[in-house]
């Protein structure tokens, strides 16, 4: 495909994200050269991950995707780098490539050696790690070692995605080009899940009892119920928990069934927003929405008015009195734990600890007692017949 028409259709699935669409068509080119180094960095769910993979597949660009955060050990990560690299070598070429050369990857040397091989006579490469600032092992070192392969490889590109941007400790260039991904506002947040609206009705209405509500009517009551219900939804919950895209959808999700019970059951209109609000209001004011479970609520019934108010009241515990909402006291208990000092130092800390309360249980000698002062400052002994009342000072 063409980068116009790259540009037109990734446009259209990802919406919102224009500016960063246009900067991967410019750096990345299947006939251009690519930087060496690249980092993507953002905020959990803003498209970096879908956005990438998506553009090097219509681009028709080898590459390969290697999840940081799923790799344990330094060596499993090197490992993981090669396989994912022999895996996508042989889809793009559409041939088998002998894996038996590439069978340990113990170092980064062995990493450097084996990509080398792989990548001899091949055209560009791209290299994506996602999540790179979730390295459970190696830390900076190893990152930057790994950000400048891309240097000694020819036809090797890497694209680092992590939170925030690479710190100056761990660019060897001043000339990486970032590419941001900044969290979705309100509008645009609105915009994309508006797109596709739910619906309404789960089996549409009888044809005899109102032969007047066609499918495209029935499609714009979605999309206008649905429009308004989004901003309430955000309004009420989602600005203050889950101002991300996938947290925003399902909480709306989860709450759009036993909102719209009542126009199911025919109670109200589907133009009735402001009744239907006022009706639905206990659904905004609990944090039932908000909560992940394991074992999932009981379905509401047909009317689906009195079993949606049981559900979002909550039900107490015997012996258990929670004064505080549920994420204020995970948050207390969190930064009750982030204020003790980390287990690795615990073995210096209380080495330290034990040497003190050693030194306070010394009993201090005379001779220190009459040579030193409290602060240890040496001070001179007067001479014992200027101490008497006839003592004089001769100057």
């Amino acid at each position: 495909m063409l980068p116009d028409e790259i540009i037109a259709q990734l446009t259209d699935d990802f919406a919102c994200r224009d500016q960063q669409i246009q900067h991967l068509t410019a750096l990345y080119t299947a006939h251009l050269p690519s930087p060496s180094i690249a980092n993507v960095h953002g905020l959990t769910a803003t498209g970096k991950s879908s956005i990438l993979r998506a553009y090097f597949q219509l681009a028709q660009i080898p590459h390969t995707f290697v999840n940081v955060r799923e790799c344990i050990t330094t060596r499993h990560l090197l490992e993981s780098i090669v396989a994912a690299s022999l895996d996508a070598l042989e889809e793009a070429l559409d041939e088998k490539v002998d894996r038996r050369p590439y069978a340990r990857t113990e170092n980064l040397s062995a990493l450097c050696v084996n990509l080398q091989k792989m990548l001899e006579g091949r055209s560009k490469f791209v290299l994506v790690l996602d999540a790179i600032d979730k390295l459970r092992e190696g830390g900076g070192t190893l990152i930057a070692s790994l950000c400048r392969l891309g240097e000694i490889i020819p036809h090797l590109a890497i694209i680092v995605t992590t939170t925030l941007p690479i710190s100056p400790a761990l660019r060897h260039s001043s000339s990486i080009p970032y590419i941001n991904f900044p969290p979705y506002t309100r509008q645009q947040l609105l915009a994309i899940l508006a797109q596709t609206p739910p619906k309404v009705f789960m089996t549409p209405p009888s044809a005899e009892k109102f032969p007047d509500y066609t499918p495209d009517l029935a499609a714009e009551d979605d999309a206008w119920l649905w429009n308004r219900f989004l901003g309430a939804v955000y309004d009420s919950l989602s600005k203050h928990t889950g101002r991300d895209l996938l947290s925003f959808r399902a909480i709306a999700l989860r709450l759009w069934r036993p909102f719209v019970a009542p126009v199911v059951s025919g109670e109200f209109g589907t133009r009735d927003f402001s009744r239907l609000m006022v009706n639905r209001r206990h659904l905004f004011q609990g944090e039932e929405a908000v909560l992940d479970r394991i074992i999932a609520p009981p379905v509401a019934a047909a009317n689906g008015v009195n079993e949606a108010a049981a559900q979002v009241k909550r039900k107490a515990v015997p012996g258990i009195v929670q004064s505080l909402p549920f994420y204020t006291s995970h948050l207390l208990i969190a930064a009750y734990l982030a204020s003790y000092n980390p287990a690795r130092t615990d073995v210096t800390y209380f080495m330290k600890h034990s040497d003190k309360r050693k030194n306070k249980r010394r009993a201090p000698s005379a001779a220190s007692l009459s040579t030193t002062s409290k602060g240890g400052v040496k001070h001179r002994r007067i001479p014992r017949h200027l101490l008497t009342p006839n003592g004089r000072l001769v100057y």
